[in-house]
């Protein structure tokens, strides 16, 4: 079966297609600028590349653009549409309503819809690749994968606030985690190399986005994402964990409402907001290495609350077995992965420098009499969509 992994945005759309026989991958590629000026398709059929510009006014027509584009007798793969089996589509929010991946149907999209007030800037844009993909392609079976699902094994005290239980029960205000496929795809690569499927496993999705989870024997436990993905770590600009009378402090003193204080402390803060260089890891380590004081400062932040992540959830499992590094900064970054190992000897960690020093590959980083294992596990979320896809659509 071939599968098609759809993840839309607001203004863009990233997608590939799989040969689920043996998991590779056939094409893949990006729609920027969707609605906007310049508006772009770069289409990647193996190792080749084709770039076509048009006007691309909204999500039908991106996906229309896709669809030709797999099916191009010059630069396709597929002869017809028919081959295609399946689409999955990333779907951010999932709420309370799902903890595995579903088959879409009418319930279902009208349940992601009312999820749309918990993730107001992503599940629009998910919606609308549904309905873009039902729409061209009648007949093929619509799958949606949750960010949030794997997360939906949490116990109560890991996901409820202390606020007045009635928030709960009205607005279903909680935490809801997300990088569920990614924390998923790790964790159970952990659990292959460790030969151990009740061990104790801390995922570390590190990048502009980031969040770190608790797996306890497969299961999420806790994660440090919230209701939305503003809470936990650090990010690129994102504050991540803050004392909530900042808001209204904020407010009175730069006179801004509530929108424009949370536009700060999503768009403005994290490691952007402290360096006054980039939200970009890459730079901001440039900079850092070139004596900005400020960088330094924001790399030692986004360490110190890892650290302090990686500490709370060993004591909630208990112990831990093994510590994941993955995404952008986590598979790439070996001075960051050595600034979180070096805080964390009380678990016993011994860091294999020169295995630390590689980039982008699945590798054990610690030595041998390491009493806690450390791994870099490249994510591959596409790969869990097609996956779930596939075994829905048989």
């Amino acid at each position: 079966m071939k599968v098609l992994v759809i993840n839309c945005g607001s203004s863009s759309l990233k997608y590939q297609l799989f040969d689920m026989t043996d998991e590779s991958v056939l094409a893949k590629g990006l729609v920027e600028r969707i609605g906007l000026p310049g508006s772009i398709l770069i289409h990647r059929p193996g190792e080749g590349k084709v770039e076509i510009e048009a006007e691309i006014e909204n999500h039908d027509k991106a996906i229309a653009m896709v669809l030709d584009a797999l099916t191009d007798k010059n630069h396709g793969v597929v002869q017809s549409l028919d081959e295609i089996g399946a689409c999955g589509h990333r779907v951010v929010h999932g709420g309370e309503a799902f903890s595995s991946s579903v088959a879409i149907s009418p319930a279902v999209l009208e349940a992601i819809q009312a999820n749309v007030e918990l993730a107001p800037l992503h599940n629009p844009a998910n919606i609308m690749g549904i309905e873009a993909c039902t729409k061209l392609m009648p007949g093929t079976p619509q799958c949606a994968v949750f960010d949030t699902a794997f997360h939906q094994t949490m116990p109560a005290e890991a996901y409820i606030y202390a606020l007045p239980y009635e928030y709960y029960e009205k607005y279903r205000i909680r935490r809801y985690g997300f990088h569920g496929t990614s924390h998923y795809y790790v964790s159970q690569r952990a659990y292959a190399l460790l030969q151990n499927p009740q061990a104790k496993v801390i995922t570390c999705h590190l990048g502009n986005g980031a969040s770190v989870a608790a797996v306890n024997a497969g299961r999420s436990v806790d994660t440090s994402m919230g209701m939305t993905p503003l809470e936990g770590l650090v990010m690129g600009t994102r504050s991540g964990d803050l004392d909530p009378a900042l808001i209204e402090f904020l407010m009175n003193k730069e006179q801004q409402s509530v929108s424009e204080v949370n536009d700060t402390l999503n768009k403005k803060s994290g490691v952007l907001g402290i360096s006054g260089v980039s939200s970009d890891f890459r730079d901001i380590e440039t900079a850092a290495g070139e004596g900005n004081e400020r960088a330094r400062l924001a790399l030692d932040l986004f360490a110190h609350v890892v650290k302090k992540y990686i500490g709370a959830y060993t004591a909630t499992m208990d112990g831990v077995d093994a510590i994941v590094f993955t995404a952008g900064l986590g598979e790439n970054s070996a001075s960051m992965r050595k600034q979180v190992c070096d805080g964390l000897r009380f678990l016993g960690i011994l860091l294999d420098e020169e295995k630390n020093a590689l980039r982008g590959t699945e590798i054990e980083i610690t030595k041998p009499e390491s009493k806690t294992k450390v791994f870099v596990i490249p994510t591959n979320e596409e790969l869990v969509i097609a996956r779930d896809t596939a075994n829905l659509a048989v």
